[in-house]
């Protein structure tokens, strides 16, 4: 894969220059025929779904968390009677009022015990059964099975590939802030410079392209600074010729102070998805679907600093005009003392994979063999029959 950086005002270099760290992940792209989208969102640091949708009918739920839980006279914003909506994302409850939202409690990876960060992000980003047994990402390994997908191309706008798209299949990253620049005279420069160059020409010319589709999603000062920054971006490049985007969304990891420490993810959640949809617009929205997911989720019971610490069931969210919301999907085990993973966590009853699974499947018909011989070594796409509802 060529390797180039892209700065903010559109400079083209080779791999040796290091483009700033932007506030939040690199954004990556695939671009294929077809009208779908799919767009993941990793939640970095395990994050607490037992706080995003709280259960607050669960008689003992106060009594484990007693500062945490919050019921709807408490500004819990009620979604079924049951489960009840974190009011740090409110701005997501238009979406589950008209059933273009939905969440999926009690999943997870395959990964148990150790609790890790690095490994549990390694194996949700990877796919795999075990810690480090697949190199490349489920997302791109999907790029090689999508029908239709040999149009895809390459471009690599930024020192690296978050490992969910990091593979052979090519892919393009945008970082969303650099300190970079280069005048227009010096950019013709270059255009002249490597006009017989035929793969820097190439490079260049898509280079070119996304960096446009970039600078409708950044105004000048505001690069690189807000969720909603990295969302539009990723909104106008899915406007476009590309149909799958992903980024993550980091400060989940609330040991301590999380009724404060959480507010700010979850807004920033709720703002990236209510960013793609209106960047979209109604016609690309309806042909969307958005998966959030985490690492793990955290323990049942708050600790003594006011927060939780790494747990295994965790919650994913579903998005998009193209899913059928409203519902909190997957089943639920409850939360009493019998019914808790090592009287501490959340039990997991469905694997994260095989809701991914049905959303390659839906989105860009691919087939149950490739998902579960080449995409989710293991999985079972049975199983994944009740995302297909979603």
């Amino acid at each position: 894969m060529t390797e180039i950086v892209l700065s903010r005002r559109g400079f083209l270099a080779s791999a040796c220059c290091i483009a700033a760290a932007p506030i939040f992940t690199p954004v990556a792209f695939a671009a294929m025929p077809g009208d779908n989208r799919f767009v993941t969102i990793v939640l970095r640091g395990a994050m607490d779904g037992l706080d995003l949708v709280q259960p607050y009918g669960d008689a003992g739920f106060a009594v484990l968390r007693p500062t945490l839980a919050l019921t709807p006279d408490k500004g819990l914003l009620d979604l079924d009677g049951h489960f009840g909506l974190n009011p740090a994302a409110a701005d997501l409850l238009p979406l589950w009022k008209s059933k273009e939202l939905a969440f999926v409690h009690a999943v997870s990876t395959p990964y148990r015990d150790q609790r890790s960060h690095f490994d549990g992000q390694d194996m949700l980003e990877s796919g795999g059964e075990h810690v480090a047994e697949e190199k490349t990402g489920w997302l791109n390994r999907a790029l090689a099975v999508i029908p239709r997908s040999d149009a895809r191309k390459a471009i690599d706008v930024n020192t690296s590939t978050e490992l969910i798209l990091s593979g052979p299949n090519n892919v393009d990253v945008w970082a969303s802030d650099s300190n970079l620049g280069t005048a227009k005279d010096e950019m013709q420069f270059l255009m002249r410079l490597y006009a017989d160059d035929p793969a820097f020409a190439k490079a260049m010319e898509e280079a070119t392209r996304a960096n446009g589709a970039a600078m409708i999603a950044e105004p000048e000062g505001k690069r690189g600074e807000k969720i909603t920054d990295v969302a539009a971006l990723a909104a106008n490049m899915l406007k476009g010729e590309y149909r799958i985007a992903s980024f993550s969304i980091n400060g989940w990891d609330t040991h301590g102070g999380q009724m404060a420490q959480f507010k700010r993810p979850a807004q920033d959640l709720a703002q990236a998805i209510n960013t793609l949809k209106v960047t979209l617009g109604p016609d690309v929205w309806s042909k969307t679907v958005v998966l959030a997911m985490t690492e793990f989720g955290r323990t049942v019971r708050q600790n003594g600093s006011g927060g939780t610490d790494h747990g295994t069931g965790g919650c994913a969210l579903l998005a998009g005009g193209a899913i059928n919301g409203g519902r909190i999907l997957g089943k639920w085990p409850g939360i009493g003392d019998a019914q808790l993973l090592e009287d501490r966590d959340l039990m997991p009853t469905a694997d994260v994979r095989e809701i991914a699974a049905a959303m390659l499947y839906r989105q860009f018909d691919v087939s149950p063999d490739d998902l579960t011989a080449k995409i989710f070594p293991g999985l079972s796409f049975d199983k994944s029959s009740q995302f297909l509802r979603a």
